[in-house]
């Protein structure tokens, strides 16, 4: 008789999930469970938030990953990214690959615009999911912190651009972001994400109604406003993700608030995102093929 391990049977699997499931239920009603000073609760993030974005990520945009091995291990590092899309899925998408993928299984602190976290629920979610407003003094104690920090430079004039702009960045603002990095040594690391871009493709902004919502832009895409709630699901387009080499910021600390080498560093970070997107895209000739 063989003395070999029982295999495991599928109901175990399921056994597992339940509890854990009641487990994480029973410490939520409890109150048993850590946030930061920001708001951040990495319980949540990984039990809750990341599964349903892994759903889409994986399975929905099939996404390949390129270059994590320039992501820092340990330490702070400052992930420059292009947005796009409408619908600012970039950035989530972005954490959770991260997440799942970095040996270290680190998590990105995302910096968001200032609508996002005017909006009761919507900022509420965002905070729990390591959402902070896009501010230098934010973006400083994270850095200082040890964290790794994602920002993108466009903001709504990237996510609102029409589909025939699509893949050409957008102006990075006064480098704000550089001067972040500068003042706290941290490496930058400029990520092109592509595949945003079809996932709500704007075809149009309706400015009048968007003066009247107090919204950045309203679209219309080939899905939106026609078809209601089910113009809000994403078109399963293929995503490509590429993290750039770290540029080094140390040797320029007493240069932060120099805007020349603020905005030098800036066009050199956009120049790096450019280039891969271009690059990116010719290994995707399909926007939506395998």
């Amino acid at each position: 008789m063989s003395g070999g391990a029982v295999p495991e049977q599928p109901g175990d699997q399921w056994d597992r999930k339940v509890a854990s499931g009641l487990a994480f239920l029973r410490e939520r009603l409890a109150g048993d469970y850590e946030v930061d000073e920001f708001g951040f609760d990495p319980q949540l993030t990984e039990s809750v938030f990341h599964p349903l974005l892994r759903l889409l990520y994986r399975d929905w945009f099939r996404t390949e990953v390129l270059g994590l091995e320039h992501v820092p291990d340990v330490g702070a590092g400052l992930v420059v990214g292009n947005h796009s899309g409408t619908v600012a899925l970039d950035a989530l998408i972005l954490s959770a690959v991260l997440h799942d993928q970095h040996p270290r299984h680190r998590f990105l602190r995302l910096l968001g615009a200032d609508l996002v976290f005017r909006m009761p629920v919507v900022s509420a979610v965002a905070r729990k999911g390591g959402g902070t407003v896009a501010c230098n003094p934010d973006a400083e104690r994270l850095l200082d912190s040890g964290e790794l920090v994602s920002v993108f430079p466009e903001g709504f004039k990237g996510v609102g651009k029409l589909y025939a702009e699509r893949y050409k960045l957008q102006r990075f603002g006064r480098g704000g972001f550089v001067s972040a990095a500068l003042r706290t040594g941290t490496p930058i690391v400029p990520v092109a994400i592509v595949g945003g871009e079809e996932t709500y493709p704007m075809l149009a902004d309706v400015k009048p109604l968007a003066r009247l919502l107090k919204l950045p832009y309203f679209p219309v895409t080939p899905t939106f406003p026609w078809l209601g709630p089910l113009g809000m699901v994403p078109l399963p387009s293929k995503w490509l993700i590429e993290f750039c080499p770290p540029i080094p910021t140390q040797h320029l600390t007493d240069s932060a608030d120099d805007p020349l080498v603020v905005f030098n560093l800036a066009d050199q970070v956009r120049e790096t995102i450019q280039q891969t997107l271009h690059r990116l895209l010719e290994q995707r000739p399909d926007p939506f093929g395998p």
